[in-house]
């Protein structure tokens, strides 16, 4: 038996305020969200929709480091532009708010205090980089360095943005802090863990048991994560940009972008209402959130594993996640400006929300990857919106006024035929059919079937006639009495149509609703769920206005202007790209021959030649292998960023060149005692430094 719910919590994913919206992300999860509290307001039905903006984390900063201007300014300008293109395409929040508020960070320390306060945080002294001149410590972002990949020499210490690898700090060559350039160095610091293992149990009833009706790919990827068993998770970070640790000892400390933001959405609802503990503590609320795929396990294990830890607050009912939407064949890349903007769509397409939403939605990544095409907008809107739902409405409006006087025709009851019968019965069964499929967060079915009960009007219009019933006229002229009631009949039922199609589109298209209702001279409240699949919203004799069209055709111009655009931005950004890298070139070619040295310098390095015994790969570091050395005095273990360039049975046996006496060190927690000698070639391709022929282990290079 189905939960009662008494109170409907929407939330859709905190943007992060460092940049504007593409496309991607009001397909993510902005306008499914939006469609779900559109239809549940038309049911009547208390709900409530919160959002707002992440303003925390490293992203921020480093978008305040690259514009030289203050985390603060960052948010500040990003937030006005995310929140005005959300109300512009009718995303219909009931507060958008933001991270920085002070509601926000009092909400979220007192969320930490009570953890806290219960005993349930684990402090933990662990080994971060950190930057000597600064005094800070150095998140991954923070760290910059050559790409052992690809060797562009300006990788961050979590991704090369030339070559789009996965990296670490540990495994960059020549790493640098972002923020003095100087070498960054480990040293200890004290973080507050959450003890997330304690909690797997509780997660394992709660997802793999109770809700085994959420989406296949957010449960396929809850079990995964659980099936590989959770571990502890620092929730603090060592930063001053956030919301600090309200702790005594915690100096430059804040809670980690990932704690603080889901707390975002019950913040969000103290700011819209008094009674906000309603919505987030009493146990017949439905908590809903919608998210991307790549945000499930802070939704689905971390934040409610946060949540059972409080104790006081419901959790999800569902976490209705998407897949992503590529562009035109490419995924999107934001640093390569590979994107369609939400705020210049806007300003190309003015008055065109509802053609965007349409498509987005039509074409939903919510089972897979789906691609977004600039030729299949334009064919959707061309021959989906013009060519069926808007012809529809608008040959309705136009025979109605030339062949009713503008005014719904009477039904005849004594000559209702079958196809008028089976017509009229459509409008319940198409309501019961987007019923189930919204309750099922299904938006791309439902909304096929809006399109699909225009189509069958469409069919209905075209097999009745009424301009070719209207020609059987009498002695003067007009239409004979029983071809008037003929016509009558078929255009009443086509307006009642037109009437249940504004109530079905409005949760997708709320623009083209309204043009619809204005229309047909009707108020707000006709768009109510109640209503959906009645045969009687339109009184017999009631004046309709002049039809308007409701779409416009897109011509091929303007699609190969925003394919031209896109290509454009893509070029540019690769221009700039390149222009570094020339840039890097120079710098390397003067920097090709170091500072001089003199030989009681060279001396200090020991040399030895090594035979490579085995070799494995570091379990969840594409890059690392962990190799076997046999020095001849010893045998050495030596981690090697080496593995997308030699398969660890390929080099069992090899003789290499170790640098010998370098500092020990810890590399995803295996201790180097040593580096392999590599040459690099022009196509970036690594050959191991070797004798030219076999030697004993242990010799010398002099």
């Amino acid at each position: 038996m189905m939960k009662e719910f008494k109170r409907y919590l929407i939330t859709a994913a905190l943007p992060y305020a460092n940049g504007p919206n593409h496309i991607g992300h009001l397909a993510g999860c902005y306008l499914p969200a939006d469609i779900y509290v559109r239809y549940l307001r038309a049911k009547r039905l208390d709900v409530k929709f919160v959002c707002g903006s992440d303003e925390h984390g490293v992203p921020i900063t480093i978008r305040a480091m690259k514009e030289n201007i203050t985390p603060q300014q960052v948010v500040d300008k990003y937030h006005k532009i995310i929140k005005e293109s959300f109300a512009e395409m009718g995303i219909s929040f009931d507060i958008y708010s933001r991270t920085s508020n002070p509601v926000h960070h009092k909400t979220a320390s007192d969320f930490f205090l009570n953890l806290y306060e219960k005993g349930l945080f684990e402090e933990k002294q662990t080994e971060q980089f950190f930057d000597e001149e600064k005094q800070t410590f150095l998140a991954d972002r923070y760290i910059t360095g050559t790409c052992p990949v690809c060797g562009y020499p300006h990788a961050f210490g979590d991704q090369c943005e030339n070559c789009g690898s996965s990296l670490s700090p540990e495994i960059l060559i020549n790493p640098r802090s972002t923020l003095s350039d100087a070498v960054p160095v480990k040293r200890k610091t004290t973080h507050w863990y959450f003890p997330l293992q304690n909690y797997e149990q509780f997660l394992r009833k709660w997802i793999l048991e109770d809700h085994k009706e959420w989406k296949n790919n957010v449960y396929g990827q809850c079990k995964s994560w659980l099936d590989k068993g959770l571990q502890p998770r620092a929730m603090t970070r060592d930063s001053n940009w956030g919301v600090k640790v309200p702790l005594p000892n915690a100096e430059g400390k804040v809670l980690y972008v990932w704690f603080d933001a889901p707390i975002g959405y019950i913040s969000a609802t103290k700011e819209l209402l008094e009674n906000w503990e309603d919505y987030w503590c009493k146990e017949d609320t439905k908590l809903v959130h919608f998210i991307g795929k790549d945000n499930i396990v802070f939704h689905c294990i971390i934040f409610p594993s946060m949540l059972k830890a409080h104790g006081d607050f419901v959790l999800p009912d569902n976490v209705p996640a998407n897949e992503f939407l590529n562009i035109e064949g490419q995924k999107v890349s934001t640093s390569r400006n590979w994107a369609v903007w939400v705020d210049e769509y806007l300003k190309d397409f003015p008055g065109q929300q509802d053609v965007l939403r349409y498509v987005l939605c039509a074409n939903a990544p919510e089972t897979k990857d789906n691609d977004f095409t600039w030729k299949d907008f334009q064919d959707r809107n061309n021959s989906e919106l013009v060519a069926i739902f808007g012809n529809f409405v608008n040959r309705t409006f136009v025979l109605m006024h030339k062949l009713c006087n503008g005014k719904v025709p009477t039904l005849h009851a004594d000559i209702i035929d079958d196809a008028d019968k089976k017509m009229v019965a459509e409008f319940e069964q198409t309501k019961i059919k987007i019923e189930n499929l919204l309750d099922q967060y299904k938006f791309r079915d439902a909304l096929y079937e809006v399109i699909d009960l225009a189509r069958k009007g469409n069919k209905y219009l075209q097999e009745k006639q009424p301009w070719i019933v209207a020609k059987q006229t009498n002695n003067n002229g007009q239409p004979a009495i029983e071809a008037q009631n003929k016509i009558d009949n078929c255009l009443h039922i086509c307006l009642q149509l037109c009437a249940n199609l504004s109530i079905f589109i409005n949760p997708f298209l709320p623009f083209t609703a309204k043009k619809m209702i204005y229309m047909m001279k009707v108020v707000d409240k006709m768009l109510d769920w109640e209503n959906a699949g009645k045969s009687k919203l339109l009184s017999v004799g009631y004046s309709l206005r002049a039809p308007e069209l409701l779409f416009r055709k897109i011509e091929d111009e303007e699609i190969n202007f925003q394919i031209e655009k896109l290509k454009r931005g893509l070029v540019d950004s690769l221009n700039k790209l390149q222009t570094t890298v020339d840039q890097n070139k120079e710098e390397n070619k003067m920097e090709s021959i170091k500072p001089e040295i003199v030989f009681d310098d060279f001396a200090k390095i020991d040399l030895k030649v090594g035979t490579i015994l085995s070799a494995e790969k570091v379990e969840k570091a594409d890059k690392l292998l962990k190799l076997e050395v046999d020095l001849g005095f010893e045998k050495r273990t030596i981690v090697s960023g080496i593995a997308l360039h030699f398969k660890p049975e390929e080099i069992a046996g090899k003789q290499v060149v170790v640098v010998a006496n370098l500092a020990p060190r810890k590399m995803r927690g295996i201790e180097s005692n040593g580096m392999i000698l590599m040459a690099e070639d022009k196509e970036g391709k690594l050959h191991f430094v070797k004798p030219e022929d076999k030697i004993n282990p242990g010799a010398s290079v002099t």
